[in-house]
């Protein structure tokens, strides 16, 4: 099975939203959230969003947003980060389908974001990771990239403005699920 990683393209629009509303949630994205997740991910010409592909099927995508070039919110915490905020990238999303989880899929996403993010100049990126995701999987995976938690924020993503239509996989419509702040160094 060879897995190529890849840009996103606008042409993948549709199957990243149905593989991430499918593993986080209806409503996760949509066409509009993607359309400006791919600006942010954009500087100097980089992209720093990347999907995998097996068999000519998406099967895992890294939303990334370009640092200097995303929105801080009342759950980020940039006094306790490395670096200026302009100088960390944000980790939106790493989404891998069920059926290939476990193979390295996530871990090469993240690095090829990464590669982009240096190229894009970033010294670091942030992430608020879903602390519910089934075994913890997400924070375990962040942290033997090298993540260091920064702070723990319950009820994350509860009636978020950027994702109002939201069903959690676990909670539903009233999403009382963590979101674990983490920090990566390059």
């Amino acid at each position: 099975m060879h897995t190529i990683i890849r840009p996103l393209l606008e042409t993948d629009f549709n199957d990243v939203i149905q593989l991430g509303n499918r593993v986080h949630g209806e409503g996760y994205l949509d066409v509009d959230s993607l359309k400006k997740i791919q600006q942010l991910a954009f500087s100097d010409g980089v992209s720093a969003n990347y999907v995998a592909v097996i068999n000519q099927e998406i099967v895992g995508f890294r939303l990334t947003y370009a640092a200097g070039q995303w929105p801080l919110d009342k759950w980020c915490t940039p006094a306790r980060w490395p670096f200026a905020a302009n100088k960390m990238c944000y980790f939106k999303c790493n989404t891998v389908d069920e059926s290939v989880r476990g193979k390295g899929i996530g871990k090469q996403l993240l690095n090829a974001s990464i590669e982009a993010a240096k190229k894009q100049g970033a010294l670091g990126g942030v992430s608020h990771l879903w602390q519910e995701s089934p075994n913890n999987s997400a924070v375990g995976y962040f942290t033997s990239a090298g993540g260091k938690l920064i702070k723990k924020h319950p009820k994350r993503w509860n009636n978020t403005p950027d994702h109002p239509d939201y069903l959690c996989v676990i909670c539903g419509k009233d999403c009382h699920c963590s979101a674990c702040e983490m920090v990566l160094v390059f």
